[in-house]
Parts: structure tokens; sequence; C-alpha cells
């Protein structure tokens, strides 16, 4: 989900009431769409073909939402980023290698997990870093590189660690990839440079559609392995809890160590800790299985959830 950027706003209250909204009512909407997939699988049978179209519509909203500032702040701040990305690509993947060792996960958990850490960062990271009063714009210049540079990243991170559960075929993921992230958000980007007047009207509806979007993603990839959620959902449940959390901590730590300064940590917990799971579920349904899915569907709700909570406790800290 990406949502307009604070500086967008007409004021902080106003701001603030948005921002909000947008972090709360997005689970909630995962939540009722992850039932749904639960409680009625049948009706997204053959579903999972739609998920790589339904996720370039996510990234083309996320294209639209982009402006030269995002680019001119990896110029200004060339370092933060660089640190950001490194962290970014460095930490989750280990973590979900870790959690999966430690957890002695099955093959297809085993390998979905690790898909979510190799993943760009989540979608909702600068809203999350707003409401804890952290650093947007390096928020928003990091989740843009490391979006931008995913078909590099992604697919070698995955065959690494994931390699030892499952056949990897990265020259497909690459090509995934590029299809449906980098072109949609370049094309998303390119509406917004050509039409820009005509956009500004249409900004407010964009997180809301990224929203309902992402959550049929998760209604089709939970369908997809209902029954396999049943013996498995405490299991996933524990690795995203421990995948998340170590990564906001681990975070905000990098960020701490290179000395960017507190907005700056804070920043980068997000940054590091929050996924796009909507591509790892998409790259997991298309490359693994529905069940090597599962967890990207249990990150997109509790990564929101977490971030909010702890975006609330580190904005009545700063204060």
């Amino acid at each position: 989900m990406r949502t307009e950027r604070p500086e967008h706003l007409s004021a902080p209250a106003d701001g603030d009431r948005s921002a909000r909204r947008a972090v709360t009512v997005f689970p909630i909407l995962v939540l009722l769409a992850g039932a749904l997939g639960l409680l009625l699988p049948g009706s997204f049978t053959g579903g999972s073909e739609a998920v790589p179209y339904l996720l370039g519509v996510v990234m083309f909203c996320m294209g639209i939402t982009m402006t030269p500032e995002d680019f001119r702040g990896v110029v200004k701040r060339p370092w933060a980023v660089a640190l950001g990305l490194v962290a970014h690509y460095v930490i989750m993947p280990g973590l979900g290698w870790a959690v999966a060792h430690l957890l002695d996960l099955p093959p297809q958990l085993a390998a979905g997990v690790i898909l979510v850490g190799c993943a760009p960062s989540g979608t909702a990271s600068n809203v999350v870093t707003y409401l804890a009063r952290g650093d947007v714009a390096l928020s928003v210049s990091v989740a843009t590189v490391s979006t931008l540079v995913a078909p590099l990243v992604t697919p070698p991170l995955t065959l690494l660690l994931a390699g030892e559960y499952l056949p990897v075929d990265a020259g497909s993921m690459v090509t995934d990839i590029l299809k449906t992230v980098l072109l949609p958000v370049l094309a998303g980007l390119a509406v917004r440079l050509l039409a820009g007047r005509y956009v500004e009207r249409a900004l407010p509806v964009l997180p809301w559609l990224s929203a309902v979007t992402v959550s049929v993603i998760v209604a089709v990839v939970v369908a997809g392995s209902a029954e396999a959620i049943k013996s498995a959902a405490a299991m996933v449940f524990l690795a995203v809890v421990l995948h998340n959390g170590l990564g906001l901590a681990l975070g905000y730590g990098a960020g701490r160590l290179g000395r960017l300064g507190e907005p700056a940590s804070r920043a980068m917990a997000f940054e590091v800790g929050m996924q796009n799971s909507g591509l790892a579920a998409s790259l997991a349904t298309a490359h693994f299985s529905p069940l090597a899915a599962l967890p990207a569907a249990v990150f997109s709700v509790w990564h929101n959830v977490s971030g909010a909570v702890a975006a609330a406790w580190l904005s009545r800290r700063g204060r």
C-alpha cells in the first residue's frame, strides 16, 4: 500500500488523521480478505493467475505517487540511502534464513519466509515513519531505490538462501519482477510527470485502490492453501513475528550504529522491517506453491499492525 506523501497533506492534523486511517484500515481489510479466502476457498479458484497483474496495479499506484524529489533525495544523502539499502538487503534475507532454520520450517514455508526477507521495502513504510516522527525523506528514498534494484537483488538472494529448500529459477524470477514491479512503477512515474495536474486529483484514491488490491492478493493466496493453514498457522505466525520484530530492531540499530541520528534511525527501522509482501506472495505463488506464499500473506497483516504500534510508541517517546 502506497499512501500520499505527508508533505502533500494540507495540515499536520489532517496528515495525522489520514495516515492513521490508512495504517488502521489496511490490516482490517487484509484480515477480512484472509478470512474470506479461508472460509470460501472455492470462490477464488484460478485466482493465482491474476496475482501478478494485481501486483502490477499496486506498483503502478506506487509509481504515480513518486516525484522527482524522491530521486533528488538519493543524491543529497547517498551515504544514508546506501546504508539503508545495504541494511535492508542484508538483515531481512539473513533473518529469514535464520528463522527458517531456527524453527525447522518445512521446505515450502522456509522458502516463503526467505522470499519475504529478500523482497524490497514495504510500500507503507514511509507513512509509518511519518507517524513515528521519523525522517520521511530518507524513508521514501530508501523505499524507492530498494524497489528499483529488486530485479537485480531479490532473485540471486533467493537462490542463495532458499536454494537449499526448493529449486529457484533466478532468471525467470528476474523477468517476473521486471514485468510486475519495475515496468509498472516506471509507467506510473511517467504518467505522473506527463499528466501531473490530473494525477493530483486522483492521489487520495490511490491508497485505497492499493489496499483493496493487496487484500484480493491475500484472499487468493490464503484460498490456495486453506487446508494447510489449519496445521501451519501457528508456526507461520511465529516465524513472521520473529522476522518482522527482529528486522525493526536491527534496522533501528543499524541507523544508530551509522550515526544517522534519531529520526533517520526510526526511518531505518521501518525500511528494514517492513517488506513488499505483495511481491513476495506473487513470486512464491508463481515459482513455488500457494503454501510458500502463506508467510507473505501473514506478513501483509502483521507488519502493518506492528509498524503502527511501534510508530505510536516512538512518537510518544519523541515527545
